[in-house]
């Protein structure tokens, strides 16, 4: 999901950048700090989503969002601003939904839930991915070839990914990000920004104090940490 993020204040900016970065399938395309300057973003980077403040010098969040409805493909559009007052012009623009600072991470996770139904498909549907045959990993001096379904997790530490199956963990060059690519067509899960899961292997989720979670995996002694924005959705994933 391509996102920009508009608003005068550079911390604005930087703290949402941070917030939003818990979620691997966003990708921040441009920021801007003025509704002026955000128009020409608009137009080069076609974000499918504006996180948009109000109060601005110049032409307001409001006075943008107005603008763009004229167009054919327009962004969708999240107001994120210090001042609850706007509410109803807001949702009048057709805002996807109202933040009010400082944001709260609870809010925002709903907010990104309904962003994700809006815009994107299932994972595997989104991506034009055939079918990979087997994972090229390495095996001290060799590379060997396994099956992406006898892979019970990956993890990501310290620049080296690591494909971990119940009989071996092997190293691989590339990044978590790329191999959530690669593996869309079978039933692996993103839980951390640093761990990709196979949910037929999940055998438990263990609270863990403060919205966090552990993951018990098939045939694993050690716990796998769960982000807390990905509870919701994990949960639906694995229950009936």
């Amino acid at each position: 999901m391509k996102v920009a993020i508009i608003d005068d204040e550079p911390y604005s900016r930087e703290e949402m950048k941070h917030l939003l970065s818990e979620y691997p399938w966003v990708e921040i395309v441009g920021e801007a700090s003025s509704a002026e300057t955000a128009m020409e973003l608009i137009l080069t980077q076609d974000p499918q989503v504006l996180f948009l403040d109000i109060e601005m010098p110049g032409m307001s969040g409001v006075d943008l969002a107005e603008a763009l409805q004229k167009m054919k493909q327009k962004p969708e559009i999240v107001f994120a601003t210090a001042y609850p007052d706007y509410a109803l012009k807001a949702f009048r623009v057709e805002a996807v939904d109202y933040l009010v600072k400082p944001f709260d991470e609870e809010q925002l996770s709903q907010t990104m839930d309904r962003l994700k139904k809006l815009l994107l498909t299932d994972l595997g549907e989104q991506k034009d991915t055939k079918k990979m045959g087997k994972l090229s990993v390495q095996d001290e001096d060799k590379i060997i070839f396994i099956e992406p379904g006898n892979i019970l997790y990956i993890f990501r530490e310290e620049r080296e990914t690591y494909i971990c199956t119940e009989k071996k963990k092997y190293t691989c060059k590339l990044p978590i990000k790329e191999l959530e690519a690669k593996l869309a067509t079978h039933p692996f899960f993103r839980v951390h920004k640093s761990y990709l899961v196979q949910l037929p292997y999940v055998e438990e989720l263990i609270p863990w104090g403060n919205g966090v979670y552990q993951l018990k995996v098939h045939g694993v002694k050690e716990k796998i940490p769960v982000s807390r924005n990905y509870v919701k959705e994990l949960r639906e994933r694995l229950e009936l």
